[in-house]
C-alpha cells in the first residue's frame, strides 16, 4: 500500500468545497481545508505508485475550482 499527501491550491473561496468533493473520492483517506501556501491538504492511498498517480491525475486533478496540486509520497526510513 502506497500512501501520499496531495497539496493543493484552489481558486479563491472554494477550498471547502474542493475538500468536501474530494474526501469522496475512493482511496481519500482525508481531506481538510487548510491555511498556508496550500488551500487543502489530502491524505490517499493506493495499492501502488501507479494507481496513485492515476487517481491524482483522473480523479483529484478533474475536481472544479483545483488550480494546481503537489503529490509528496510517504516513505518509511
Amino acid at each position: 500500500m502506497v500512501q501520499a499527501y496531495i497539496l493543493i491550491q484552489t481558486e479563491v473561496g472554494k477550498a471547502s468545497t474542493v475538500a468536501e468533493t474530494i474526501a469522496k473520492i475512493n482511496g481519500v483517506i482525508q481531506a481538510e481545508d487548510v491555511t498556508g501556501p496550500y488551500d487543502v491538504i489530502v491524505r490517499a492511498e493506493a495499492d501502488t505508485v501507479d494507481a496513485l498517480g492515476r487517481m491524482v491525475v483522473a480523479r483529484v486533478q478533474q475536481v472544479e475550482g483545483i488550480t494546481r496540486t503537489l503529490t509528496c509520497p510517504v516513505v518509511h526510513l
